[in-house]
């Protein structure tokens, strides 16, 4: 059994019509974060403008008692989302969380044990099952399809990070912070940071179900043309770059 004075843990949620998925996806964080008794958290949702039932789901469970704090979002599209969440995050693990998932109920443990027992560690990445809309296994895994494994160097040809497998130690977010703008995306970023600054492992546990379905803010499949491939990489070079001049 861990330790759980030894962690408190944010859940960051990027949440944008997400009626749909979005009570599933909390019950199953909540269930999780209660396999690890007496925890303490806190659920952190970004909303960016929802116009469907979204907010009025979220203001339930707050209603309810849950430690969940819903607040606007910036509008400015899901990287500036996920970042309105991380800068108003006080747990020493950082868990991301998209709307429309699914966490296993050992999923938060697991990977507080992982931390704990390697407390040089600032960033636990683990693997998911592919499902449909429906919840309906595809027979793949993410680790499967994207060949995931650490270094900097593979995962800056090509991503092998999930965002909503993974989990930081909030001490990361001075060198995460801010994202930049023209960055395909958030999960890429954040996971090089970990590995340049940080220590990352890939565990092949599988703890949350990844939904696949045609409102997916993105793909694990598509890799674009090799210009834009070689454009964005440049970019990340250049930001990351830019980054280690603040040190």
């Amino acid at each position: 059994m861990i330790k759980v004075e030894m962690y408190s843990i944010s859940v960051v949620l990027a949440s944008y019509n997400g009626e749909k998925y979005i009570s599933n996806q909390l019950d199953s964080i909540l269930s999780s974060i209660s396999k690890v008794p007496s925890l303490n958290y806190e659920i952190i949702v970004s909303d960016d403008g929802s116009i469907d039932d979204t907010r009025n789901i979220v203001n339930r469970y707050i209603v309810g008692g849950y430690p969940i704090k819903l607040v606007n979002g910036p509008r400015e599209g899901i990287i500036a989302n996920f970042e309105n969440g991380m800068r108003r995050s006080h747990g020493d693990i950082v868990f991301f969380a998209d709307q429309d998932d699914v966490w296993k109920p050992e999923k938060v443990s697991t990977v507080l044990n992982v931390f704990k027992n390697d407390p040089t560690l600032t960033c636990v990445v683990h693997n998911v099952e592919i499902v449909d809309g429906d919840l309906r296994d595809t027979g793949q895994s993410f680790f499967e399809i994207r060949n995931s494994k650490k270094g900097f160097i593979p995962n800056l040809i090509k991503n092998r990070f999930m965002g909503s497998a993974m989990a930081i130690k909030h001490g990361l977010l001075g060198k995460v912070l801010p994202i930049p703008t023209n960055i395909p995306m958030h999960d890429q970023w954040i996971g090089l940071i970990n590995e340049l600054y940080g220590k990352t492992i890939f565990i092949n546990d599988i703890l949350g179900l990844y939904r696949r379905h045609g409102n997916n803010a993105s793909s694990y499949e598509e890799h674009g043309s090799m210009k834009y491939m070689m454009s964005t990489r440049y970019t990340l070079i250049k930001d990351l770059l830019e980054r280690s001049k603040r040190e």
